[in-house]
């Protein structure tokens, strides 16, 4: 509830900065943001500054305009508090920011995940501060029931966006979101991490990866049905999902995530 973080000893460099690239580089001309405030008293301002920040267009529906985003606005809410709650503040000289540039968007926190990256989906909640995220549980921030890299990834799929990549680096987490690409301009890499993710988000949702499922998380019509079996073999290839029962045939063939087989060892 601060309205200086700087007033308290260790506090002044975990106020969340927003920069804005003119480009897609960071050598861009900027301009920068710094909410000195406590948490609890800066979302709602970073919410409005970040709407008019985040790229966009006007679109004429018919007789009616609309905005479209080039990241979705509520993704976005979803991943600065997780960032602002899990960072970690033994870590020195660095804070939480959020990086906009014209085609992707970065949110960095000190210190690293406390669960591997490529089980942020399922992972149960768990929060290197404890105080701090009941508190924001409470304000109602977040909901400590570990599903808001869910919620992201859920609505990365609605506007078939390329997946949100999570880094693990030199003792920082970021999240990148990527503007929209079509399946063709989407990587080898990008694809089979697009497949796990959505493998992984149909089993904690209670269902399981098909061709039909990934096909509509990429928009692609039925005839084209032979592309996304490339990239489903791919990533099984990749020991990244299973087949639901190997004995299935092709067309009703199901798949989870490697670490839900009945034979894996502590999610291996």
């Amino acid at each position: 509830m601060a309205h200086r973080l700087g007033d308290f000893p260790r506090l002044g460099r975990k106020a969340l900065r927003v920069i804005r690239y003119a480009g897609s580089r960071r050598t861009d001309d900027a301009r920068e943001w710094e909410f000195e405030s406590g948490y609890a008293l800066l979302f709602d301002r970073v919410e409005r500054q970040l709407d008019a920040l985040l790229p966009s267009r006007e679109l004429l529906d018919g007789v009616r305009r609309r905005t479209e985003w080039t990241f979705p606005p509520s993704a976005v809410r979803e991943i600065v508090p997780n960032a602002l709650i899990h960072q970690d503040f033994e870590v020195r000289g660095a804070g939480p920011m959020v990086e906009v540039f014209d085609r992707r968007l970065e949110v960095t926190n000190p210190g690293e995940p406390l669960v591997a990256t490529d089980r942020f989906v399922d992972a149960a909640p768990q929060s290197r501060n404890e105080a701090l995220a009941s508190l924001m549980r409470r304000f109602d921030f977040c909901e400590e029931r570990g599903v808001g890299i869910d919620r992201v990834v859920e609505m990365v799929e609605a506007f078939q966006m390329p997946p949100p990549s999570f880094r693990r680096t030199n003792g920082f987490t970021r999240v990148v979101l990527s503007a929209r690409k079509e399946l063709k301009e989407m990587g080898a890499a990008e694809r089979v991490w697009a497949c796990y993710l959505h493998a992984c988000l149909r089993y904690v949702g209670g269902d399981f990866l098909t061709n039909a499922s990934l096909r509509g998380r990429f928009g692609i019509a039925d005839r084209n049905r032979a592309t996304v079996s490339r990239i489903i073999r791919q990533t099984v290839r990749q020991g990244a999902i299973v087949p639901l029962d190997a004995s299935a045939s092709p067309k009703t063939m199901m798949y989870i995530p490697s670490w839900a087989a009945p034979d894996a060892v502590n999610g291996g």
